[in-house]
């Protein structure tokens, strides 16, 4: 009876000693004598104490940085190169156990072959292409990448350059020809403003001049026509003054006045009144 109970509280520890934990971000696998026996997803697994063990990976997305190294671009230049790689193993059974089993270290094999990589790409450049063309750069190196670890259950997600710097001889230089590049463009950009303004200026006296001349084409035209009607006017009273001449005339001599008829005569009336008024 005693025994009984010591083998059943026996294997009761043994069980319990043999329960593991795998993390939703792991995958794993179970292994017996070191040997692959079967995979472990996420949750709770079980293993016998002793002879099996259990071995798991991160599978969310992850990033190294390479350390900074020195590369002769195409031009003999020493551009010190700093880059970041992330990357994450898939989550399926084969690529976990490729993880594990094709590669010693995922994370330092993936820094060397980076470094490599990036030494081989940007050694065919020279030093201006590498710095005006990063982002065709990081797709290069990401492609590189992404096919040599294929094979060890990675995906390479993205390649980032994140600094280039070239001998500090050469920066300067840089630095002088930045700055002359952006006074030029200051210098353009005042010239077009100066520009601008003296068109502006003349387009204002252009149009002011232009409605001048229309002012004065208008009085012009406007005395015209008030000379006209003078003209007319004072032509009208000297050709009626004329008449009242001969009438006055003709009535101090005690001459016959031969009257015109019916409106003639009355025009001729009218008009005298009015002169009377006058």
């Amino acid at each position: 009876m005693i025994g009984t109970i010591i083998a059943i509280t026996a294997i009761g520890l043994i069980g319990l000693a043999g329960i593991r934990t795998v993390d939703q971000t792991e995958r794993g696998v179970i292994e017996t004598f070191g040997k692959y026996s079967r995979f472990a997803g996420a949750g709770l697994t079980w293993i016998i104490p002793i002879f099996q063990s259990l071995k798991t990976v991160n599978v969310t997305e992850c990033m190294t940085n390479i350390e900074p190294q020195e590369i002769i671009t195409k031009d003999n230049l020493n551009a010190q190169v700093d880059l970041v790689v992330y990357y994450k193993i898939r989550r399926d059974e084969d690529s976990v156990k490729s993880s594990l089993y094709e590669v010693n270290n995922v994370t330092l094999q993936l820094e060397t072959l980076a470094r490599t990589t990036a030494r081989n790409v940007i050694g065919t450049l020279e030093f201006k292409e590498v710095n005006s063309e990063r982002d065709k750069l990081n797709v290069r190196i990401q492609i590189i990448l992404a096919k040599e670890a294929k094979s060890w259950g990675v995906d390479v997600l993205k390649v980032e350059l994140k600094d280039i710097q070239p001998p500090k001889d050469v920066q300067d230089t840089m630095n002088k020809v930045i700055k002359a590049e952006n006074e030029k463009i200051a210098a353009v950009n005042l010239a077009t403003a100066k520009e601008t303004e003296a068109d502006g200026f003349r387009r204002a006296e252009i149009k002011r001049a232009e409605g001048e001349k229309q002012a004065t084409i208008l009085r012009a035209e406007g005395q015209k026509m008030s000379f006209k009607l003078i003209n007319e006017s004072f032509k009208g009273n000297a050709q009626l003054l004329k008449k009242l001449e001969v009438v006055e005339n003709t009535m101090k001599n005690n001459s016959k006045i031969v009257l015109p008829e019916g409106k003639s005569l009355i025009n001729v009336i009218g008009s005298l009144a009015d002169l009377k008024k006058e």
